[in-house]
Parts: structure tokens; C-alpha cells; sequence
């Protein structure tokens, strides 16, 4: 009985797990949780910063290309640190690396905040009419001495480095949080566990163009004046809505978010209780040791070319890669600039274009792209079925995104702007309004005047019935909004289709031992070719459909008036343009693959089990493996 009492109490002891197991932070759901939230907070940051950029230009009188550079600066750390986070895979503590990724991310966003505590208040031109115009010229000089200011100087150079330090932040965070999963997680649990991360990664950015609608509703400064002191509503031209806030939020997140990082162990037991050789901690640092042994970062920078050249010199790879380019450039411009477009084309609040992406635009291309993985998955389509189905895709977009050139207004009237006139010139030029007058006024007779300077007191250059009303006149066709985003939606809902097809013929194409690699240098292709440059050359575009820019102490600022016809047409055909392009890279994919299927084909006069792969002659064993890996059905 004493016995059997012994091995009943020493039982529950024995088969007690050790204390490390027992920790939350060994359980690979508590870091699933903890990587998605964490996701969520640093793609926040970036959607935020893409739906507060046309706020940020006109807060500080910057172009649309200097914004689509800031826009795109985050790219710049990301694209030079992104090969070395391919080599050091699981040789580093990845927590504590995603820890302190997401800790300079916090940073970034912090000083993405900065230039407006340190920039003051926000100044723009009152009511300026001919009596008060030399009042004007006192303040002048005052409010252009603030803008000399070095605190004023720096504002630029210190959103760049918000913008670097974030984009560096963000190196560690996605590939060793899904490396990290795929190590400990069951085999079972390991692809809902990435389907969930992939998920946070796709809603993370609509989440942040909705907090930018919902933060640009306030004034700018509404934390240095109280509500009754400011003058302007969100309709006003000249609104400027408190983009610094949401960089606040998100800065808090991130903290919060980064913390159980540095808890979480450089290893921990599968998922699945198997307490193997590989999971224990001194023997994985064992062959972590040996792994560093066999292959220095040295190493492994003087094979990057070459395994890259190998990696590009697959057609099919290329194409992909290049038609996945073409849209992402798209995406990349589209991001940035489509709620300054709708803003501006169809008279919306800032707020309410923002809300416009992020509610619509990016839910639908979430949609599609869940959808063609499983259509991809339902018919179980080889690589040349994907390549159609993307060929597909993208065919029907060139046909929905075409008629969105016509969907547009015209540019509204404004005396001695659009259309030139002599006229218009004449009448206001009495008057000696100062350059930096802008306080739009609309008309009885239709015809805006950038301020009252233009057409109150001696100046009867109003028609119709005389007098003229506060605000601009707008384009006028705001009807045509909603069709404008029913289109719209649908052609990003039918290219996200493309998506997920095209991964899979990149990783069915590549040699097994080259995919991570493959995938590392898809990514980076990304940031040079499209993400880097897009926002920037879609913003020059806009630029050049500019017909007034504003002035301040002698200086351009940003854009107050766009011929509406050109800016449509030039932001809108780069779109189709790219779209083509993607397109007719996906078409050329089709061609390489049927051409690749009849060299494969058993030729008559083979003989012995012998058969043309390539163009040489191979055992029909070896053609039908070299055929399964590159996931060629026949």
C-alpha cells in the first residue's frame, strides 16, 4: 500500500512539465496573437501614412512629388537590410529582434509626429480684401520670418527620418515572425497560423487609411486653440486635419505591442509535444554553431550574385516577377495619391476620400485575393492554369479600368486661371491682391475668385447677380462618385484574383532549395522597381497638371488648382499603362509554357525510355521528376 501510494503521489510530479514549459511564453499561440497584433499596429503606421500624405503637403507647402518621395522613403532601409535578414534566418534571437524592430518603429513614429510640436501654428490666408491689403503687408514679413525658422527647416529632413527608421524598423518583423511560427508551430496548426498573419497583413492598412478619415476630421491645432477660435470646416480648401495624431496612436501601439517580445525564448517545444533532438535548447545552439561555421556572412555575399543571376535566368520566374512589378508600382501610386484624386475630382473632404480606400478599395482586393486561392485551389490548376488565370484577370481589368478616364469633372472656373483669360486678368489686377491670397469665394455667376481680394469692394468682377459666397464653387458633378467606386472596387476586387496564382507559379518554377531565396529577391525587386519609385513618379505626373501653385514668401508651395481633365488623364492612363504591362507579361508566360510543354513531349524517334527535356535527351524517370518539381502538368 505504501508503494502503491508512492508511485500514485510521484506520478503527477514525473509527468509535470518543466517550468519553461509551462511559461505562455513557450506556447505558440500566445506569439501567433502577439505577431498579429503586432502586425496590425506596424502596417497601421503605414496605411496612416498614406491616407494623411496630400494633408502633410498642404500642412507644409510641399509638391506632389516631394510627397511621393516622403511616401516612398520608407522603402530605402527596408530594400538595403531585407538581403541580410535572408542570411541570418534563425542564427539571431528573432523575438528579441522583432522586439527591438518594433521598438525603432515606435521611434520612427514618434518623430513622423515631431514637426508639429516643433513647426507652430498652422497659418493661412484670412479674409483679404482691397481695404485690409496693406495690413496684410506688415504681417507679411512676420509670418515669412517664422517660416526661415530652423525649426521650420528641418521638418522635411526629419519626416524622411521618420520615414527610413520606420521602413529599417520593419526588416525583422514579417519574415522572422513567420519563420519563427513555421519552426514550432504543428504541422497542422502551422498554415492557419500564416493564413492568420497573411489576413492581419491584408485588413492592417485599410485599418490604417480608416483611423487617418477618422483623425482628419479634427483641425490640425485643435490642441493650441479652443473650438470656438477655429475658423475653418473640413469642406475649406484650406483645412488642414490633425494628420500628427494618428502617428501618436500608432506610436503607443507599437510600444505595447513590442514588449512581449523580449520575453519570448530564442526557442521553445513544438507545438505538438514532441520533445525531439532539433527543440532542445543545447543542441540547437550546437548546430546553430556548426551552421555558422560552414557559411560566414562573407560567404554568402559573394553567392548572392550568382544565386540571383541563377534565379532571374528562369523566364518564367522573371515574367512573374516583372507583371507582379507592374501592379505593385500601380498599387503604389494608387495607395498614395487616389484620395487626393477623389478629393479633388469629385469635391470631397479630405476625410471622406481617405474613408473611400479604406473601406472600399482595399477590402475588395482582400476579398480577391482570399477568392483566388481557393479557385486556384477548387480546379487545381497546374502552372500554365495559373498563368491563365492571371492572364484572365488582368485582361478583364484593362476593360474596367479604361472607362474610368471618362468618369471625371470638368475644371470650375476661376477668374484668371482656367480658362486663361484676359478678362478675368484685367478685372482683378486693380486691386494688388497679395500673391499669397487664398481664401476661395464662389461666384453668383459660377465663376470662383481664389479670394475676396479678387472680387469684393471696388472690384465688380462678379456676374450674374453681384455678389459671391464663401467657399469654393466646386467641380460640380459629384454624382458621378459613386459609379466612380463601384468601378473602381470591382477592378481592384478582379486584380487581386491574380495574386495568389501568380506566388504559387513563382514557387512551383524555382528550384526547391532556391525558393526562400527566390521569394527574398521577388520582394526586393518590389522596393526598387515599384514601391520605391512609384509614389514618386505618379506624384511628378500629378505635378504637371498644376495650374496654380501657391505661393508663401516668394516660395512655391503646394498645388491649389489642377486642370481636372489632365489630371485625370494622366493619373488615370498611367494606371491603364501599368496594367497593360502586367499584362502583357502574363501573356508571355503562357507562350514560354506552351513552348516549354512541346519540347517535353516523347519525340518519335526516341527510344530506350529516352526523351527530350529542354533539349536534351533524358531518362523518361528523370523528365517526370524534373516535370513534378517545376509543378508542370502534362
Amino acid at each position: 500500500m505504501v508503494a502503491r501510494s508512492l508511485n500514485v503521489n510521484s506520478d503527477p510530479a514525473e509527468s509535470r512539465p518543466p517550468a519553461r514549459h509551462r511559461s505562455l511564453f513557450n506556447n505558440i499561440k500566445f506569439f501567433v496573437l502577439c505577431h498579429s497584433l503586432l502586425q496590425l499596429a506596424q502596417l497601421l503606421v503605414s496605411g496612416y501614412m498614406k491616407s494623411s500624405i496630400s494633408t502633410i503637403e498642404r500642412r507644409y507647402g510641399l509638391s506632389s512629388q516631394k510627397s511621393g518621395l516622403l511616401a516612398a522613403f520608407n522603402e530605402v532601409g527596408n530594400t538595403v537590410l531585407i538581403v541580410f535578414m535572408s542570411f541570418f534566418g534563425s542564427r539571431v534571437h528573432r523575438p528579441r529582434f522583432i522586439g527591438c524592430g518594433a521598438l525603432l518603429a515606435c521611434l520612427a513614429s514618434l518623430l513622423m509626429a515631431m514637426p508639429h510640436f516643433l513647426s507652430g501654428k498652422y497659418e493661412y490666408t484670412d479674409r483679404i480684401n482691397c481695404e485690409i491689403k496693406h495690413t496684410h503687408t506688415h504681417t507679411h514679413a512676420h509670418i515669412c520670418s517664422r517660416q526661415e525658422s530652423p525649426a521650420q527647416r528641418v521638418v522635411y529632413p526629419l519626416l524622411l527620418l521618420g520615414q527610413l527608421l520606420l521602413g529599417i524598423g520593419a526588416v525583422p518583423i514579417q519574415p522572422f515572425g513567420i519563420s519563427y511560427i513555421d519552426d514550432y508551430a504543428s504541422k497542422k496548426n502551422s498554415p492557419l497560423y500564416l493564413g492568420i498573419l497573411l489576413a492581419v497583413t491584408s485588413i492592417g492598412p485599410a485599418f490604417g487609411f480608416i483611423s487617418g478619415s477618422l483623425m482628419l476630421r479634427f483641425y490640425v491645432d485643435f490642441d493650441k486653440f479652443s473650438k470656438d477660435e477655429i475658423e475653418l470646416d473640413p469642406k475649406d480648401l484650406r483645412w488642414v486635419g490633425a494628420w500628427w495624431l494618428g502617428f501618436l496612436v500608432a506610436s503607443c501601439l507599437l510600444f505595447l505591442t513590442a514588449l512581449p517580445y523580449l520575453f519570448f525564448p530564442r526557442s521553445m517545444p513544438k507545438e505538438d509535444g514532441a520533445d525531439d533532438v532539433e527543440s532542445r535548447p543545447d543542441c540547437k545552439q550546437q548546430q546553430q554553431e556548426q551552421t555558422d561555421q560552414e557559411a560566414s556572412l562573407l560567404q554568402f555575399l559573394k553567392s548572392f550574385p550568382r544565386i540571383a543571376l541563377r534565379t532571374l535566368r528562369s523566364p518564367i520566374y522573371l515574367l512573374v516577377v516583372l507583371a507582379q512589378v507592374n501592379l505593385a508600382a500601380l498599387l503604389a501610386g494608387l495607395a498614395t495619391f487616389m484620395a487626393k484624386f477623389i478629393e479633388r475630382q469629385f469635391s470631397q473632404t479630405v476625410s471622406f476620400s481617405t474613408m473611400m480606400i479604406g473601406a472600399v478599395c482595399i477590402p475588395l482586393a482582400v476579398l480577391g485575393t482570399v477568392l483566388g486561392g481557393v479557385l486556384m485551389r477548387r480546379l487545381n490548376l497546374s502552372v500554365s492554369g495559373a498563368s491563365k488565370l492571371c492572364t484572365a484577370a488582368i485582361l478583364i481589368c484593362v476593360f474596367s479600368s479604361s472607362p474610368l478616364l471618362l468618369i471625371g469633372c470638368p475644371t470650375q472656373k476661376v477668374a484668371g486661371i482656367f480658362p486663361p483669360s484676359s478678362d478675368g486678368l484685367s478685372c482683378s489686377a486693380g486691386c494688388q491682391c497679395p500673391q499669397e491670397a487664398f481664401n476661395p469665394v464662389c461666384g453668383s455667376d459660377g465663376v470662383e475668385f481664389r479670394s475676396p481680394c479678387h472680387n469684393y469692394t471696388e472690384c465688380s468682377c462678379v456676374g450674374g447677380l453681384g455678389f459671391a459666397l464663401p467657399g469654393t464653387c466646386g467641380s460640380g458633378c459629384s454624382r458621378l462618385l459613386l459609379p466612380f467606386m463601384a468601378l473602381l472596387g470591382v477592378t481592384s476586387f478582379i486584380a487581386s484574383f491574380s495574386q495568389t496564382p501568380s506566388y504559387m507559379m513563382i514557387l512551383r518554377t524555382v528550384p526547391a532549395e532556391d525558393k526562400s531565396f527566390a521569394v527574398g529577391v521577388q520582394y526586393m525587386l518590389f522596393r526598387v522597381l515599384a514601391f520605391m519609385p512609384g509614389p514618386v513618379l505618379y506624384g511628378s505626373v500629378i505635378d504637371t497638371t498644376c495650374i496654380l501653385w501657391g505661393k508663401k514668401c516668394s516660395k512655391h508651395t503646394s498645388c491649389l488648382y489642377y486642370n481636372l481633365d489632365r489630371f485625370r488623364q494622366r493619373f488615370l492612363g498611367l494606371q491603364v499603362v501599368f496594367v497593360c504591362g502586367g499584362l502583357l507579361c502574363f501573356l508571355l508566360t503562357i507562350v514560354v509554357l506552351r513552348r516549354r510543354a512541346r519540347l517535353q513531349e516523347p519525340q518519335p524517334e526516341s527510344k530506350g525510355g529516352y526523351e527530350l527535356v529542354n533539349g536534351e535527351k533524358t531518362p523518361e524517370s528523370v523528365s517526370s521528376k524534373e516535370k513534378e518539381v517545376k509543378g508542370i502538368k502534362t
